[in-house]
This record gives structure tokens, sequence and C-alpha cells, in this order.
């Protein structure tokens, strides 16, 4: 199958191994799938990746295997045919963290794209069916492909109470923030997305998200949510944050950046590190109409341009870059 590989440098492959319907493990085909700014710290370094990029994704079940019982229908069988979105992280289903159902902080977990696992930047990829949720026939491919970041967003609302009176600040005008922006705002809150790139707030402001540049705001929020991939960007988030408020990191880069935890400590700030989110969720908040992102898809390429894509999403102008494998 043709796949891009990440070895150092990204290379499209046309001869990549497809993957083996082994027990435990459903084949998806691929639809349609984003360029997140994860996939461009992994190119950029991150986490020493090596293998086939990419973890948001809507695909359709063409296989499914044995659990190796030999007995009754395969594992996922109902699944078949059907349009899914894939939970990325894959557990051991035996540690602790697994047994509490947080099979993405288990220690030996696989994540699809980032670690130990190929991704959907190829024509197939294989997770095992428990990840895998149906899509609803009213969810179009091009909101369901969100569904990953949005879960993400929605991480944010099972860590952190809200009673609906805050003051929140989302920093980065990029494919996350957008989304966490979007997914707090329908959750009845009203978050200032900030951002460097006015042309970007005004996208975002005429789909009715409330936006202002960066280097005007004032400090004194309740609550920042750092979703600017950028190192200097806890230090801004810091700053920002009145005294016993909270700040939310979603921020994950390969640069490492100098750390002064003095105004944490002297401001009594509560720090939240915040990374993947439960697909249900998200999916219903999608299905329901309250958030729909597709406005923020800049483009889609063929695999063959996958090169080429992930040079879009570098482009400040661009959102959401999309690659569609067949």
């Amino acid at each position: 199958m043709r796949a891009l590989y990440l070895d150092r440098v990204l290379t499209l492959r046309r001869d990549y191994p497809d993957p083996r319907s082994v027990p435990g493990e459903a084949i998806v085909k691929v639809r349609l799938s984003g360029i997140c700014g994860t996939d461009l710290e992994l190119i950029s370094g991150y986490m020493a990746h090596r293998g086939v990029l990419g973890h948001e994704f809507v695909g359709e079940v063409v296989a499914t295997a044995g659990n190796g019982s030999g007995a009754g229908a395969p594992e996922g069988a109902e699944l078949a045919q059907r349009r899914v979105v894939g939970e990325i992280n894959v557990g051991c289903g035996r540690c602790h963290a697994c047994r509490a159902d947080l099979e993405r902080h288990c220690p030996n977990r696989t994540v699809l794209g980032v670690l130990g696992r190929d991704g959907s930047f190829a024509e197939y990829l294989s997770l095992p069916p428990r990840n895998l949720l149906p899509v609803p026939d009213s969810v179009p491919d091009e909101m369901a492909v969100f569904c990953e970041p949005v879960a993400a967003a929605c991480e944010i609302l099972e860590q952190v109470r809200f009673d609906g009176r805050e003051t929140i600040a989302v920093l980065g005008d990029g494919r996350l923030g957008a989304v966490v922006a979007m997914v707090l705002a329908a959750e009845g809150l009203n978050p200032v997305l900030a951002g460097r790139h006015p042309e970007k707030l005004a996208r975002l402001g005429a789909l009715g998200l409330r936006t202002n540049l960066e280097s005007k705001m004032e400090p004194g929020f309740d609550m920042v949510v750092d979703c600017t991939g950028n190192p200097a960007g806890f230090e801004r988030a810091v700053a920002l944050t009145r005294p016993r408020g909270r700040i939310v990191l979603k921020s994950t880069t390969a640069l490492g950046g100098n750390l002064n935890l003095a105004p944490i400590v002297i401001d009594e700030v509560t720090v939240v590190g915040s990374r993947c989110g439960r697909f249900e969720p998200a999916l219903k908040l999608l299905a329901s109409g309250k958030v729909d992102p597709r406005p923020l898809i800049s483009a889609a390429y063929p695999l063959d341009q996958g090169i080429e894509a992930m040079a879009a999403s570098h482009e400040p102008p661009n959102f959401k870059i999309l690659i569609r494998p067949s």
C-alpha cells in the first residue's frame, strides 16, 4: 500500500506492507485523515518516532479477525463495512490504568501514528475493535475526521469543573486552539481565542468566536488554555492567569524551554496537563451539531501529494489540512 513514512525524513512509500489481519485487530480502510500539530512535531524529532504518521481519521472496517479462541463470530464483526473513528491509544488491557478505563495512560501502550503503531497517513491501518466507534450516518467524513481533536478538547471538561462565570483565554489560533474554543463555547462558556495572525482571527471571529491579538491580552483570567505548540506559550499563560487561577496545558513540542516555576508557587496557580480524551462524548457533540469544525478545513490533498500537504500545514494562513488516501 501507499503510506507516508517517517525515518528522520518523511517519504511517500508505494510498497509499504499492508497491515496484517491478526487476532484482536481490525483492518480499516482510511477514507480521510487530518494533519495535526503533533504530526509536525514528530517530523521535527519529537519522541524519535519511526513509522507511518497520522492519528486523526475516519475509515471503513474491511476485515476483522477472531480473538484466537476459535469460538463464535470474530471480535468486532458487527463493525464490518461500517464507517468508524478510532481511539488512538491501545493499552495492554491488564495494568491498573487499563482496568480503570484509562488506556491512554497505560505504560505499555502503543499510540496510532505516534508510538509503536503505524498511523492513518496510509491506505489502511490496524486497531483493536474495542478502539473503534461507528460514525452516525448524519456525521459526514469531513466532520468525523475531527473526532480526535474534539475529544482532546472535551478532555478539559472532564478534568476541570466550571460554573459558567469563568473568564477563559485560549492561547493559539491554530488547529487545536480553534477546536478547543469551539468546544468550550458549545458548552456555554465564553472563551477568548488569542493569537498572532489577524487573518486567522478574523476567520475564527466570523464563526462566532471571541478573538483578540495575543499581544493585546491583559492579565487576570480565571483559566488559560495553552494551545500554542510553542515552549514560550506556558510562560505567556502564567502571565495571563490570575492568582489561584488555572492553566491547562495542551501543547506538546519537540523543543524544550526554560521553566520558571516561581510564579506558579507565588500565585498558587493550578496547572493541569491535558492530552487525549474519550471519543464517545466527542462523537455525540459532533452528531448534535453543536460543534461543526468543517469551516476550519483549508484544503484536502490526495495521499500521493502527502509531502505537499505537510508543507501546507506549516503555512500560517492554513488551519486543517486533510489527506485522502483513495
